[in-house]
């Protein structure tokens, strides 16, 4: 285990303890308070958020990565296609060799002019799975969408991962919550999983509660207490394993066969949960975002996230397979009540 996946693992032990753990808690302090400062420089209209000529939609959470936003965001971004709006969406491209410094289009809803190792994971899981989105990569999310405003028309920005970005004026915060996990040792960072403060919920317009499992009950039962507890319109998505296919030629595998469970993400373990039907003989976990080269793979049937997958495909091998998972959540109910305009 790396030493991420250790920080990992006690973000969510509810009973950690040890020196360790007693330095990283003395850290959150000083993450809070800097966490705290900037929060209540936005609250009190000291500092002032940025508006752009289109409606702005910011997914997020209030924990470390692997809730599950980037399909929500592509969901969200295809609604909006369909109904004939333009739609960019905006992330910040962690983990791409691009230079985040500067924008950079990922793609321009047709063409995608970069790779996943250049574009980061996420922005090119986007580019490829929402056509007619346009792409953005930046640091800085107001030039960003400023730019997608002028350059082309975008009526609708979707942030990736953008709660906590306060610089730019957003209609709608949407935050997700995952079922199972929820919000760990509810620690904040570096000693929990938390970028901020439970007070941060008071920002929040929209709540998705994202089921990874079969059993959605959990879920559903966590989504009626959160909204009649907090009082926040909120939603389930559903995510489930689909089927698992050859990144290369499209081929199904058959359930049964005996595989290398390989990921790369902020929270692996559902992955791994999802291939029951199979014959896991290894599981292989790295850092999220992390850059494969070959000599990372060990021999026989490699299956994937979709996620890493757009990473592997250009390696020189024949054997690597992705779970394809279904992802459903109710759009209109999301967004009910709520006038998608910009001011």
């Amino acid at each position: 285990m790396n030493f991420k996946s250790k920080i990992t693992k006690l973000h969510y032990d509810k009973n950690a303890k040890g020196l360790f753990f007693g330095f990283l808690k003395f850290c959150s302090i000083f993450y809070g308070l800097g966490s705290g400062f900037k929060n209540l420089l936005y609250d009190k209209s000291i500092l002032k958020p940025e508006k752009v000529n289109a409606y702005v939609i910011s997914v997020g959470n209030l924990t470390t990565g692997g809730v599950g936003k980037t399909p929500v965001v592509s969901k969200l971004a295809k609604y909006f296609i369909q109904k004939g709006e333009k739609v960019a969406i905006i992330s910040r491209g962690y983990g791409g060799k691009l230079s985040n410094k500067q924008i950079n289009v990922i793609s321009d809803g047709k063409d995608i002019f970069c790779n996943a190792r250049l574009a980061g994971d996420e922005p090119f899981w986007l580019a490829e799975n929402t056509k007619g989105a346009v792409v953005i990569t930046s640091k800085n999310r107001v030039e960003a969408a400023k730019y997608a405003v002028k350059k082309y028309d975008a009526a609708k920005i979707i942030l990736d991962d953008g709660f906590q970005h306060r610089k730019l004026y957003r209609d709608l915060d949407v935050v997700l919550v995952d079922s199972e996990k929820l919000c760990g040792n509810e620690q904040l960072l570096p000693a929990g999983p938390l970028r901020e403060g439970k007070e941060a919920f008071k920002r929040v317009d929209r709540i998705v509660v994202v089921s990874k499992n079969v059993n959605h009950e959990r879920a559903k039962k966590l989504a009626k207490l959160t909204a009649k507890k907090m009082n926040i319109p909120t939603t389930v998505c559903y995510t489930e394993p689909d089927y698992v296919y050859n990144i290369k030629n499209g081929e199904i595998l058959d359930n049964g066969a005996q595989i290398t469970a390989v990921s790369a993400i902020g929270q692996p373990e559902q992955f791994y949960k999802f291939l029951t039907n199979f014959k896991i003989k290894k599981t292989v976990t790295f850092d999220d975002h992390h850059r494969y080269n070959e000599d990372d793979l060990p021999e026989g049937i490699i299956v994937t996230t979709e996620k890493d997958a757009v990473k592997l495909k250009d390696f020189n091998r024949t054997d690597i397979y992705a779970l394809k998972l279904r992802t459903n959540i109710d759009i209109d109910k999301l967004l009910e009540n709520q006038q998608t305009t910009a001011n």
